[in-house]
């Protein structure tokens, strides 16, 4: 017989929205020597995150320019939400 233990574990993570939902298409999450990626989808990322202060980039699309957020602190068991990110025209 096999008896496995599954562990609730409180998802740490990094949210977000962006807005044209099609001015983008990867966000990055950078902190240290660790990063993450996430493609954006119908404008919504989402990145597993270590605890940390991390910088969030958005890859921007033409016309758009990227954005980058800086200073983002994650806590363990903390899903951060950035909100909604507001791209800017070249």
């Amino acid at each position: 017989m096999i008896m496995y233990a599954f562990q609730n574990k409180i998802q740490t993570s990094i949210v977000g929205k962006i807005n044209p939902v099609s001015g983008a298409n990867v966000a990055w999450a950078v902190s240290g020597r660790d990063s993450a990626t996430s493609n954006i989808v119908n404008g919504a990322f989402s990145f597993s995150a270590k605890p940390g202060i991390y910088k969030v980039v958005i890859d921007a699309v033409e016309p758009y320019k990227d954005a980058i957020l800086e200073n983002i602190s994650v806590k363990e068991g903390q899903t951060v939400d950035v909100g909604e990110i507001v791209l800017q025209r070249q």
